[in-house]
């Protein structure tokens, strides 16, 4: 053990694991764009197999409507279960979570919730591993357990910040290239089709800009053509994506299948109005732009600039010109 910790402590070792770890990161640099796959045919057979899925379970509710057997269940779903942890660790806000971050299924759910409960002790471990067996950090007993708690709880809620940055980043992709899409929803209306032809005309057009937002058109026009209630089938595209832009589109089509009212005209509103927000996003990342290289400029210019300038003069002085 003394040795290992001598190995892993020695400057030339580290040295040499991060000059092999930037010879990997370039090599992969260089490769990852051929293993790059094609993620909008990954995400239509998505859609495919969703509306599979919907094919069968409404053959199944015609075939019978109730049932009193019980349905198989893995290990890992049954313990959790049994201990009532979705209960305990919200798995409602998770899968809600998941499902706007592209990932659905119970299966997902359940990975989620196992990575948040095991994580923390793998995290509490190596960092007790770190401050007690190797003991880089200069600290004292209490200072270590400090330390192992930390680790506990980072690992606790490293799979909540890591969901929520990819949720975020979704919801970003699709806010971008949802105006056009808008756009193309109200000339495919006005020209006579239907909201499904017309969303699924929509969504093979933006695919190979935005997939996420192709993936979402995709599964609410299989949900309006299996789901009993199309209300249910819009507010599904807005649940999934979290977006009050959508949420307003999703509710003027409410709207119009309930009382009739015109779509073209709400459509045509509702897509200026995302134009001109994502206008202001655009301006606002703008006007934020000159606080944030106010510090670089300080670090990298400046020194440079006085350098150049006053570097003759100071020679000059020193009477080494």
């Amino acid at each position: 053990m003394g040795g290992f910790i001598d190995l892993v402590t020695d400057r030339q070792f580290q040295i040499s694991l991060l000059v092999a770890l930037a010879a990997i990161a370039t090599v992969y640099t260089l490769v990852e764009p051929f293993l790059v796959k094609d993620r909008l045919a990954e995400r239509m057979k998505n859609v495919a197999d969703y509306r599979e899925r919907l094919r069968q379970q409404q053959r199944a509710s015609f075939a019978k409507k109730t049932s009193l057997r019980s349905t198989p269940q893995g290990a890992l779903k049954q313990i959790a279960e049994n201990l009532r942890f979705f209960e305990i660790m919200d798995a409602g806000e998770a899968r809600k979570s998941l499902m706007q971050a592209g990932f659905r299924g119970e299966k997902a759910v359940i990975t989620f919730m196992a990575v948040r409960l095991g994580l923390p002790f793998l995290t509490a471990t190596l960092t007790g591993i770190y401050v007690y067996v190797v003991g880089a950090m200069n600290l004292d007993s209490f200072g270590k357990l400090i330390a192992t708690f930390f680790g506990f709880f980072a690992g606790f809620y490293l799979p909540v910040i890591y969901l929520q940055n990819i949720k975020q980043k979704r919801q970003q992709v699709i806010k971008l290239a949802w105006p056009d899409s808008l756009d193309l929803l109200l000339i495919c209306v006005e020209s006579g089709m239907s909201i499904e032809l017309a969303l699924a005309k929509v969504s093979g057009e933006v695919g190979q800009g935005c997939s996420d937002l192709a993936e979402e058109l995709g599964l609410t026009v299989a949900e309006l053509s299996y789901l009993q209630e199309r209300r249910q089938a819009y507010m599904n595209l807005a649940e999934r994506t979290g977006l009050e832009c959508v949420k307003a589109v999703t509710t003027a089509l409410v709207q119009s299948e309930k009382y009739g009212t015109p779509l073209g005209q709400s459509l045509r509103v509702l897509a200026e109005e995302s134009r001109i927000e994502r206008m202001q996003e655009a301006e606002k990342k703008a006007a934020a732009l000159p606080p944030k290289l106010t510090v670089p400029m300080i670090g990298f210019f400046m020194p440079v600039l006085f350098s150049v300038i006053l570097g003759p003069a100071i020679l000059g002085v020193m009477g080494l010109e």
